[in-house]
């Protein structure tokens, strides 16, 4: 009952989570947002396997946590810089004519 309880609240908080991401208005509010709702995902992951009693979904929740981890650093360097990397000699600490 308390773990239904607690799934329920964290949709709740999922779909407050996407309303944000939908209205903004600042794309770091979308991000952020996006960031929300994936924590909120492997929380509900987690609590499933507690209803459920299968801890092996727990490492499903962990890899889901990485993944999001990685995702919102690579877009927030791309929002911050315009790309993820750089192409060719365009390396940062190389001169030209070297």
């Amino acid at each position: 009952m308390i773990l239904t309880s607690a799934a329920l609240a964290i949709l709740v908080t999922m779909l407050l989570a996407i309303i944000r991401a939908l209205l903004g208005p600042t794309i770091y509010d979308r991000i952020l947002a996006v960031n929300m709702f994936g924590t909120k995902t492997v929380l509900l992951i987690a609590v499933i396997a507690g209803i459920a009693g299968r801890g092996d979904y727990l490492d499903i929740a962990l890899v889901y946590a990485m993944i999001n981890f990685i995702a919102i650093v690579a877009v927030m360097k791309y929002f911050e810089y315009g790309s993820l990397g750089s192409i060719g000699n365009d390396a940062p600490g190389k001169q030209e004519g070297e």
